[in-house]
């Protein structure tokens, strides 16, 4: 039996474990991005860094193992301050958007995203439900909105906006046709309800949100693959059929995994600002793979790796690998396959590894 120290605290752990292992069976949160239990350890993000007091260095606890006699600094300033710039360097180069601009702008921060994606989709009672949970004040803030959401609509530099002050009108006007759950209708942004003319205050502002940086032309065209349009546009939503045709014109800027993403949660816990300029590594691409559904954009990778280690046993079916060396090696498909043959049976393995919104599921 071995018999470490973390944070003061005397542990005992078997020989050949990690410190983070250790320590997570203690109960010692430590943060990090590039681990998954049951997946080969490979030392990335060096987010789960920790000080070894006695060698007066730092150390990936994900990989390091356990040495008896060992002191451990899992959560001093030290500690704390290297982790908070490991997260700074990886979003240096993470070129994506938490949340599209329509939502952030937005004065209530209702999930035009969403709306859009149940229109287009055809669910309309889901929408009906998304609008009744969102809805609380006595009437709908669009109604006298000035439509920030329209001004910042990417499809306006394409030919016009999303037609989302009408689309929200439509379908919030609706909901008297439709019984409101009960468990919507004590619900509001704010936890209350508020007056007309009382201004609500957006809480995805006060949310951490990366940024893109300046994009290129064909880097902006990107977000038109997903775009299911069928050329009808509608200003005047005034039927289930006009907004989910002009639902579907929808470029979709925001995160699949604006809600579950580990590189956001954890830049919130060590309140990290999204750096101001940006290391273009990869452009701004959508590799989308129609036979499984799965898309791909390199933007967001944080070269983690574990969606190559997870299919590592794979022989039957080309799997992701890692491209060049370095800086500039990024995560692709094999140069002698074609994205469209990757991954067929492990796609929602991968997406639900993937700690980023780099992989996802066409929805």
């Amino acid at each position: 039996m071995i018999r470490i120290k973390i944070d003061n605290i005397d542990l005992d752990a078997d020989e050949g474990q990690t410190i983070l292992n250790v320590a997570l069976k203690a109960g010692i949160h430590i943060p990090t991005l590039c681990h998954k239990v049951g997946v080969e350890h490979y030392s990335s993000c060096m987010v789960c860094l920790v000080k070894n007091l006695k060698a007066n260095s730092f150390i990936p606890s994900c990989s390091a193992l356990v040495q008896d006699g060992m002191e451990i600094d899992a959560s001093g300033d030290e500690v704390k301050t290297i982790r908070k710039k490991a997260i700074e360097l990886l979003l240096s180069e993470h070129r994506a958007e938490c949340e599209a601009p329509c939502r952030i702008v937005c004065p209530a921060g209702y999930n035009i995203p969403l709306m859009n994606r149940l229109l287009m989709s055809g669910d309309y009672e889901k929408a009906l439900e998304l609008s009744a949970s969102e809805v609380t004040t006595p009437e709908i803030m669009c109604t006298d909105c000035k439509g920030f959401c329209e001004n910042t609509c990417r499809r306006k530099k394409v030919d016009q906006p999303i037609s989302i002050r009408n689309i929200q009108l439509f379908v919030s006007q609706s909901i008297n046709k439709y019984e409101q759950p009960e468990s919507v209708k004590d619900q509001s942004i704010n936890g209350s309800v508020e007056q007309k003319g009382i201004k609500i205050s957006n809480p995805l502002r006060k949310r951490f949100s990366s940024k893109i940086g300046k994009l290129e032309t064909e880097e902006f065209k990107e977000w038109l693959k997903e775009c299911t349009e069928t050329g009808e546009r509608f200003r005047d939503i005034t039927d289930i059929n006009a907004a989910g045709h002009e639902a579907e014109n929808c470029m979709h800027c925001d995160c699949r995994a604006s809600g579950s993403c580990l590189l956001r949660k954890t830049a919130e816990e060590f309140s990290v600002k999204d750096p101001a300029g940006k290391i273009i590594n990869a452009p701004i691409a959508k590799k989308i793979n129609h036979k499984t559904g799965l898309i791909f954009e390199n933007a967001k990778c944080i070269k983690c790796g574990l969606c190559v280690r997870v299919c590592e046993d794979t022989r039957d079916e080309p799997a992701l690998c890692f491209l060049n060396r370095g800086f500039i090696s990024i995560i692709s498909e094999p140069l002698t396959e074609e994205f469209v043959n990757i991954l067929r049976t492990k796609t929602d393995i991968c997406v639900d590894i993937c700690p980023t919104g780099a992989l996802g599921k066409i929805k």
